[in-house]
């Protein structure tokens, strides 16, 4: 294995405030390591009701984990919890080693993940408003060079009389987020634009949601395959949280020539950061806009209330309310339990098994497409592009043909009713 492959070792640190989730959190946060291309070396934790202001750990307990990182030879510590500048500087201070919060980490694991422009300024915009009330945690050089910014002597020649480099940094970075704000209006439009055209096309929208690693895009993909669509269509599948940030919008028709647009949006996960939810709301924008929701969960997973608790705290607060919902109890083969099984809008099921895939196909057309209706048109035999458009994009019913055109049943939405109302009969 090449060295730079090798995962850098790592302690985790967490506070036990008695919550019932805090083991669940742990383990996520040491999953959140091993994401980033690091491993666990050593955890350790404290009971305390609340964190040291100055330390995050009590005075005894800062030494044993100063004595943890030199025993486990390590220079990182990951901290289950968003710390202020100074906790950090204290930690840093007394330990000699490199602290990362749980914001942090998951900030850096977003960045190694965003491919598309938007999802890279979106984890930038996140990035440079966490680094601004920390710029004198680090040495400047440090900050240079997670910002991009040049210093040294380049710097220098741009700093007013008197500027610190605490100063300079500062404005830097303020700058920076000004910059790529307008960079993000500017991506945002061309994408109200897309959703605008899509919206004009009348084709419903359905919006995958959920925790990181419940299965959404693997649900997706079996959609993708059940339907008969190209297997280029997929997306990536990986074991991992947040192994894409992207969001994958794919057309699927059905066999009566309904269509939708399926969306899979970015995972959540616990005390996901505000500054991404706040970053990410324009591709998250996809699930605010959606017809229809489905709220894919592990059930296989002891801590699924918790997650699903996660999922619907982080809907609300970028302000998706109101949107209809199915909730698919995912990865049902992992359990001994009968599936598919449906009890009003929740599905017990299994995103690799077919029968699974459509019943929650056969739910997804009872919510888009419960306001079709049933109507016999006249089409005159001069009009062909009108009964070849139906023909192609509608549930033909029946067909005759008289002496003055061809009848046609078909469901139509709304819009193709009125569209269409003067050939009824």
């Amino acid at each position: 294995m090449d060295l730079t492959d090798t995962p850098t070792p790592v302690v985790t640190i967490g506070l036990n405030r008695n919550s019932n989730s805090f083991d669940y959190s742990m383990t996520e946060l040491n999953n959140l390591v091993e994401a980033n291309k690091m491993t666990v070396a050593e955890t350790l934790v404290q009971k305390l009701d609340r964190p040291d202001p100055a330390t995050y750990f009590g005075k005894g307990k800062i030494e044993e984990l100063k004595q943890v990182v030199i025993d486990d030879g390590v220079d990182t510590i990951v901290v289950n919890d968003e710390l202020s500048p100074s906790q950090i500087r204290n930690i840093e201070k007394a330990t000699n080693a490199r602290i990362i919060d749980r914001t942090g980490l998951i900030l850096e694991i977003f960045a190694n993940r965003a491919q598309s422009r938007e999802a890279k300024l979106q984890v930038e915009l996140a990035k440079l408003k966490y680094q601004l009330p920390r710029l004198h945690t680090s040495a400047s050089q440090r900050l240079d060079q997670q910002t991009g910014t040049a210093s040294g002597a380049g710097g220098a020649t741009n700093r007013g009389a008197g500027e610190s480099q605490y100063e300079l940094n500062r404005r830097t970075l303020e700058k920076r987020i000004t910059h790529v704000n307008q960079e993000l209006k500017e991506a945002s439009k061309a994408d109200q634009t897309k959703r605008k055209q899509r919206d004009r096309s009348d084709i419903p929208t359905v919006a995958l949601v959920g925790y990181t690693n419940a299965g959404k895009s693997t649900v997706m993909n079996g959609l993708i395959k059940l339907l008969g669509e190209d297997e280029d269509k997929q997306v990536l599948v990986k074991n991992m949280l947040f192994a894409t940030l992207d969001t994958s919008i794919r057309r699927l028709t059905l066999p009566d020539q309904k269509a939708f647009l399926l969306s899979d949006t970015v995972g959540f996960v616990s005390q996901l950061p505000h500054q991404l939810i706040q970053a990410f709301k324009s591709t998250l924008s996809e699930a605010a806009n959606a017809d229809l929701l489905i709220q894919v969960v592990d059930n296989s997973d002891p801590h699924r209330e918790l997650m699903m608790k996660t999922t619907e705290d982080t809907l609300n607060e970028i302000g998706v309310s109101g949107i209809p919902m199915i909730v698919a109890l995912n990865k049902a083969d992992k359990m001994a339990v009968n599936y598919p099984a449906r009890e009003g809008d929740n599905l017990v099921m299994s995103a690799i098994d077919d029968a699974s895939l459509q019943e929650l196909v056969t739910m997804i057309k009872e919510k888009v497409f419960k306001n079709y209706e049933t109507v016999e048109l006249l089409i005159p035999f001069d009009k062909g592009d009108v009964a070849s458009y139906l023909n192609d994009n509608s549930n033909i019913l029946k067909t005759d043909y008289k002496s003055d055109g061809t009848m046609i049943t078909a469901e139509l939405n709304e819009t193709e009713v009125k569209r269409f109302e003067k050939y009824r009969v």
